[in-house]
């Protein structure tokens, strides 16, 4: 039998303690969640004793699909999250190269605190390296722990632009975005291989036709997928000091205009003593690097 994941209050007893804030948005997050349009999710199925197979779904919320705990991080985040000037925002819609620019801008922002030869990034996975926002903003029933962090905070996220609060987005708001794109028809390939590779084994894998419509329908993990781009590409071009618009075919082809790029962005340019550096960021994080992770 498959039972939706949103029978019952969803996840909601992963924080045993919530501040008085956290406990209003949480309520609110109940009280919407009914209301909403949904469709099943690509994975993460999984079995809860007794109960037979659950399934992830997808909740429709301002245009897009998102998973419903990443609906209750965006809420949170717009509740709650305080951002900083120096903050820098990976941003991405998922399989577009997120764990690669993770990586970059974590070597660019750190070049001068870290020996490349003994650098976090030959042991660590960039995912340790610069937090997920919109899960880990659930974490400890108040923002006390992003609080925490030092700045540069550099965070990541793959929530639209739309979603994200005035206070984030608007010209006053120093906290900047860095988002990558990619090809649309290697999204989809990406998406559908991962979705097939998380499937247990009890489970028929998911078609690629299955994936195929509900990818082009919008329904995929924050999708409709053009959406989510056009959200960032748009305020790129109306904040250009905001929002950096990379795509990832460029990226690939001449990386090296990428790290200058994105280090001019982020308000730590290379000099010219720094060349060496550059270089020395494109093989940190090249492919056969990170696939070592």
């Amino acid at each position: 039998m498959e039972t939706s994941i949103f029978s019952g209050s969803f996840m909601g007893n992963e924080v045993k303690q919530l501040d008085e804030g956290y406990q209003k948005t949480y309520k609110s997050f109940d009280e919407l969640l009914p209301t909403l349009p949904r469709v099943k999710g690509w994975w993460f199925p999984f079995k809860k004793k007794n109960k037979g197979w659950w399934f992830d779904e997808h909740v429709q919320y301002q245009g897009f699909w998102l998973p419903g705990h990443c609906l209750r991080g965006s809420m949170l985040i717009h509740d709650h999250f305080n951002p900083r000037p120096s903050d820098i925002i990976v941003a991405t819609s998922p399989k577009c190269g997120t764990t690669w620019l993770r990586a970059l801008v974590f070597s660019i922002v750190n070049r001068n605190s870290y020996d490349f030869t003994n650098h976090p990034l030959r042991k660590a996975n960039p995912q340790d390296l610069v937090i997920f926002l919109d899960a880990r903003i659930h974490g400890d029933g108040s923002t006390s722990f992003i609080d925490g962090f030092p700045s540069p905070r550099l965070l990541s996220t793959h929530l639209p632009y739309s979603l994200f609060p005035k206070r984030m987005t608007d010209d006053s708001s120093a906290c900047r975005f860095v988002y990558i794109c990619r090809d649309p028809k290697d999204v989809f390939v990406s998406k559908w291989h991962f979705a097939n590779k998380l499937r247990p084994k009890e489970l028929p894998p998911l078609t690629l036709e299955e994936a195929f419509d509900m990818f082009c329908e919008g329904a995929s993990h924050y999708g409709p997928f053009w959406d989510h781009v056009l959200g960032y590409w748009k305020a790129s071009l109306e904040s250009p000091k905001k929002v950096l618009f990379l795509k990832y075919e460029d990226v690939k082809k001449q990386p090296w205009d990428c790290v200058r790029k994105v280090a001019e962005f982020i308000g730590v340019p290379f000099s010219q003593e720094e060349e060496e550096d550059v270089e020395e960021i494109v093989k940190l994080c090249s492919f056969e690097n990170l696939r070592k992770k």
